[in-house]
């Protein structure tokens, strides 16, 4: 029985996650339907199998005797999941302490720590209180003007927490890599979060300032950029620029605030807690 019922939710998640993305609509339209996408298979998944390791492998559900298979591929994955985060937080502990050899300087009323790096580069990087991290080629790139709307732009980052929620999104990615499209959605994701994070920042700055820096900066980004790394030139989106241009230019509005409909899914996540009363 236990073995049918993580089968059947797998099943379910994978089918879900072969829905397709629009990359059109509203922000707030992408932004929850992308959250949903990657989110909801994963945690019905993690859901399921505590719930089935709660119940054991001895006894019965609905009449049908349970089984220790069931048990076993539950166990299987919550260990991978739990391997997937212990990895992600280890990897962000060795990041955080490096970043203790440089040196700390104040910008314009922002501590940053500065890299002798000829890359043009900027970057939050941490969990919850995240440190600011500036090249020197950044210095070299762009003059006062143009340093400062990138400084506004990461201080929104600094503002939604984008370090902290991202890192959590990352672990998702990370335990659902086997899922179809997990890394279309992670890219989706990570362009609203620039898209979110160009918007405070133009509410700060001139627009137009913000457009150029992209501009300039875009041109040498770095090619890994972990989920508790939020910056201003992430490669991988690096054949988004257009859109975060339009973006500017258009002077789009972030995601609404979250209302409770854009969640509702949550309460789907309980249905195989619920069943545990089934389990004798």
């Amino acid at each position: 029985m236990h073995l049918w019922a993580i089968f059947s939710v797998i099943l379910t998640a994978w089918m879900i996650r072969t829905q397709s993305m629009k990359s059109k609509g509203t922000w707030s339209e992408r932004w929850y339907t992308s959250l949903f996408l990657l989110l909801f298979p994963a945690l019905l998944i993690l859901s399921t199998a505590i719930a089935i390791l709660y119940m054991g492998c001895h006894g019965a559900m609905l009449g049908i005797k349970a089984g220790s298979w069931g048990c076993s591929v539950a166990a299987i994955l919550i260990l991978f999941a739990v391997t997937c985060l212990v990895k992600l937080v280890d990897q962000s502990r060795h990041s955080t302490r490096n970043l203790a050899i440089y040196p700390r300087r104040s910008i314009e009323g922002t501590f940053a720590r500065i890299i002798d790096l000829d890359l043009p580069y900027s970057a939050q990087i941490g969990f919850w209180q995240p440190e600011l991290v500036i090249t020197s080629g950044l210095f070299n790139s762009l003059d006062q003007e143009h340093l400062t709307a990138v400084l506004a732009h990461e201080q929104a980052h600094l503002y939604y927490r984008d370090t902290f929620w991202f890192f959590w999104l990352g672990w998702m990615r990370s335990f659902t890599f086997w899922l179809p499209n997990t890394e279309a959605l992670w890219q989706e994701l990570l362009l609203l979060r620039e898209l979110r994070a160009d918007s405070k920042a133009a509410e700060e700055v001139d627009f137009l300032l913000l457009a150029e820096s992209l501009l300039t900066v875009a041109q040498a980004p770095l090619k890994y950029s972990p989920g508790w790394c939020a910056n201003f030139n992430d490669y991988a989106l690096g054949d988004r620029l257009n859109e975060r241009i339009d973006s500017l230019l258009g002077k789009q509005k972030p995601p609404a605030t979250n209302q409770w409909r854009n969640w509702s899914w949550v309460c789907l996540l309980v249905i195989p807690l619920l069943t545990i009363p089934l389990h004798y």
